[in-house]
């Protein structure tokens, strides 16, 4: 072997044996955050919500929110916190973690305020929509203005302010009113994902459309619970 195969050849060894360190080097992937089970089937809410825009948003959008979260919080910190707890502070924390934690959270939150079965407000939810609200009426007026005027991707909220009071709301992005970053502060009791993938597949660009729709899958019963639970804490 002659000194210039000799060095090519120690050379290409040397980075080999880098390799396998580096390897071993790289952390895994936090596994924190994990997409929860939907709790009906993709076509449960047709016809006001159509099978296909359920299955792509549960299974790639949410997803992805879940994927990039963990990716954002492998080696920090965040890794051993509870969600509620990294979005109250969500000004100290990096945009990624913004994004896809407030993607993640509004999304397992918004599943399980859908119903096939739909219905009406009752007990104390109900009281308060009338109290603070001046009715069911001017509620979903309210609810849809906000929905509606939210401008390119957000959620329209209904809340539990600090104060005790129900009121809407909106934010941008996968901003929620939990976040301190909010312009209007409080416990989500009912939300709405108006981002695009959230309807055009069914609606197109007619928002009011899908928004109207929104009110025939309403899971009310959790939308109580939701209540009850804003004013223990």
């Amino acid at each position: 072997m002659d000194k210039r195969t000799f060095l090519k050849s120690a050379a290409l060894l040397g980075i080999a044996g880098l390799v396998k360190p580096l390897n071993l080097l790289a952390k895994p992937v936090a596994d924190t955050f994990t997409l929860p089970k939907l709790p009906y089937e993709f076509n449960a809410l047709e016809p006001h919500i159509d099978k296909q825009t359920m299955e792509i948003h549960y299974t790639k959008h949410h997803q992805a929110y879940v994927t990039n979260l963990n990716k954002a919080v492998t080696g920090t910190a965040l890794a051993n916190m509870k969600l509620e707890d990294i979005l109250k502070d969500i000004s100290k924390h990096p945009v990624a973690v913004r994004n896809n934690g407030g993607g993640h959270w509004n999304h397992t939150f918004f599943w399980n305020i859908l119903s096939a079965q739909g219905g009406k407000p009752t007990g104390k939810l109900a009281a308060a929509i009338q109290s603070d609200l001046g009715g069911m009426d001017k509620f979903k007026e309210t609810f849809n203005q906000a929905a509606t005027t939210r401008f390119g991707s957000g959620w329209a909220w209904l809340i539990v302010e600090p104060s005790g009071k129900l009121a809407v709301t909106s934010t941008p992005n996968q901003d929620n009113p939990l976040m301190d970053v909010a312009e209007k502060k409080g416990k989500p009791v009912i939300g709405l994902d108006v981002w695009e993938h959230a309807y055009y597949l069914k609606y197109q660009n007619r928002r009011p459309d899908y928004i109207a729709a929104f009110w025939n899958v309403i899971n009310w019963a959790n939308a109580e619970k939701n209540y009850v639970a804003a004013l223990q804490k």
